[in-house]
């Protein structure tokens, strides 16, 4: 019943909301503030206060968000219910792929945990704070090759073992920031930066993030790994033997390289129908069940992992549904705003606007938009995902009361991009672009 009565005052609040807007026959906004933002401000509120029932949440926020915009507005691509439809059309590719890689990389996971590496790893990792830290470059690394979602479950399941599974709020901020950090300046480690590429950027244009990204991790990254340790401390090698498991290794190195190639593949031969068909999702997906024979997947995990990944849905889902038909002017202070905004705003239309509008630094625009949704767990297809390893990262007030040196990290970085490198505005060459999701 509290769980109906939370979810009833948030979609009546919403309603009245944009009843009152359009029975005043003013514009829809309140104080200059379009309705479909407000809306959806509250549903991320709710989020944030109401953490033990954000699918919940997510769901009624997207319920609310759909009818008031079939209601009154229409959408981009017609209007009413025929708007809608035609609406998640255009974004079920994105949808179903990202589906696919959080379903999927969960079990990858799983795979990755049962290989024994995590457990060889103490042999070679110091055996204080500076393990910790040592752990979060490692994923920063997988990350700048890997799917940033994939790097960030892998090291979950590093920590879980590394840590005897306490691992501190702080530490799994650290561990999303690490993984978005590392895909921030690689065009193939990133949804972001793999959008900025397909249309017609160079690669080298994206590299310069690592300026500001490799910051980042002494300054997230340090206290993070003195945090975990005084929490629970790494654990120690013990001379046993410890025999991996080399069928599971090939499974996982199998279902990342499924990934990686088909992403490349699509994305340079057949750029023309990625968006008409989710390659990538579907690719991993192939990979888990042609392993099945050699290895039994934790087929147990999906049920709780389909909640967290239908909740990160509907906050994707609500987002593509935005106004974000215009932007301020490209400049290093819009920039900067863009990666606050994605701590709670989904990047990929965000990013999408700007490759349409054009005259960014591409390098700034992948280290804001990329870093920047590490500040909040929901902010980034990796912090949900790892979120549905550690429900306890389901919490806005302590993500960012453990996690502060995250935002702290994401200004001095932007500023050190600034000074080392300068804004330095690229003209896209317009081509067309076709998103995939990481």
């Amino acid at each position: 019943m509290k769980k109906i009565g939370i979810v009833s005052v948030i979609t009546l609040f919403s309603l009245l909301i944009s009843h009152s807007a359009f029975a005043a026959e003013s514009l829809p906004n309140v104080m200059g503030i379009p309705i479909d933002f407000i809306l959806f401000g509250l549903t991320l509120l709710g989020v944030a206060l109401f953490h033990h029932h954000t699918l919940a949440v997510g769901l009624t926020g997207l319920v609310t968000i759909a009818l008031y915009k079939i209601t009154f507005t229409g959408f981009k691509h017609g209007e009413g219910v025929t708007g809608f439809m035609s609406h998640i059309g255009h974004e079920w590719v994105t949808l179903v792929n990202l589906f696919c890689l959080l379903m999927g990389f969960a079990l990858l996971s799983r795979h990755f945990e049962k290989t024994r590496i995590p457990a060889v790893l103490p042999r070679f990792l110091p055996h204080d704070w500076k393990g910790g830290f040592l752990l979060l470059i490692i994923i920063f690394v997988l990350s700048s090759f890997l799917d940033n979602i994939a790097a960030a479950m892998i090291g979950g399941a590093m920590a879980h073992t590394l840590f005897r599974a306490k691992v501190h709020v702080g530490y799994l901020a650290a561990i999303v920031a690490a993984s978005n950090a590392g895909g921030a300046g690689s065009v193939v480690g990133d949804t972001t930066t793999t959008m900025i590429w397909i249309s017609g950027i160079s690669p080298v244009d994206v590299l310069e993030a690592y300026v500001g990204a490799g910051l980042t991790l002494f300054i997230f990254g340090i206290p993070a790994a003195i945090q975990q340790q005084n929490y629970s401390p790494i654990l120690k090698h013990q001379h046993q033997k410890i025999h991996l498991d080399w069928t599971r290794i090939g499974i996982v190195a199998l279902i990342l390289v499924s990934a990686i190639l088909t992403n490349v593949i699509v994305n340079m031969q057949f750029s023309g129908i990625a968006e008409s068909f989710p390659f990538i999702g579907v690719a991993v997906w192939v990979a888990i069940f042609v392993s099945v024979p050699l290895r039994r997947p934790d087929w147990e995990i999906l049920p709780e992992t389909l909640m967290g990944t239908v909740f990160l849905l509907s906050l994707v889902l609500c987002a593509s549904m935005m106004p974000v038909e215009t932007l301020p002017a490209a400049s290093p202070l819009s920039t900067f705003g863009l990666g606050a905004v994605s701590a709670v705003f989904d990047n990929i239309p965000l990013t999408a606007l700007a490759i349409k509008q054009s005259g960014y630094d591409w390098g700034f625009l992948a280290f804001a938009v990329g870093f920047g949704g590490s500040m909040m767990w929901f902010g980034s297809s990796a912090g949900v995902a790892l979120s549905n390893m550690y429900p306890e990262a389901k919490s806005v007030v302590n993500w960012l009361r453990y996690g502060w040196y995250v935002i702290l990290a994401y200004i001095i970085g932007f500023v050190a991009l600034n000074l080392v490198v300068g804004w330095h505005p690229h003209a896209p060459v317009h081509a067309e672009t076709a998103v995939v999701t990481h």
